[in-house]
């Protein structure tokens, strides 16, 4: 059975990155764009990523510029905005495709392994995926879910 911890991605530097770094975490998995209505959910996980943090939580953002080039600009310029606009801490990665021919492996195993009824394809920036501690999908979330409707997810998932 394949988990998060078998997936490599790679870093805002171009650098490959094991997910076995997040092995017996809580993660939620985040499509992010810069420029989009929903960009101040940034806001919001990073209140999230602060409360729970410290029990096992992560959030791993994956900037995505597919939908209607939401996410312009170089992982600096991103992490910029994100640092002056959004005092963003938790892990970014280098930006990917989350679908079509060309999406990354991680989004491939995402979409498959939480199908139910949002489809196969990412609807849109802030889809979000709740991997448990085993490392398997628990649950995706719309990108217009707010962030802190998560936190029940979150807390029963922690325990």
């Amino acid at each position: 059975m394949v988990k998060l911890s078998d997936f490599i991605v790679k870093g805002q530097d171009g650098n490959d990155v094991s997910l076995e770094a997040f092995k017996g975490k809580l993660v939620l998995i985040v499509n992010t764009a810069t420029g989009c209505g929903l960009t101040p959910q940034y806001q919001v996980l990073q209140n999230l990523y602060d409360t729970y943090k410290d029990q096992g939580f992560v959030i791993l953002d994956f900037p995505c510029n597919q939908f209607m080039n939401q996410a312009p600009g170089t992982a600096d310029e991103i992490n910029q905005f994100c640092s002056i606009n959004y005092q963003t801490t938790f892990p970014r990665f280098a930006k990917i495709k989350v679908n079509g021919k060309a999406a990354d492996p991680l989004y491939q195993w995402l979409k498959e392994e939480a199908k139910g009824p949002l489809g196969k394809a990412i609807e849109w920036n802030f889809a979000k995926f709740l991997v448990g501690r085993d490392g398997t999908v628990i649950k995706r979330f719309t990108a217009k879910t707010e962030p802190e409707n998560l936190r029940s997810d979150i807390e029963s998932h922690l325990k």
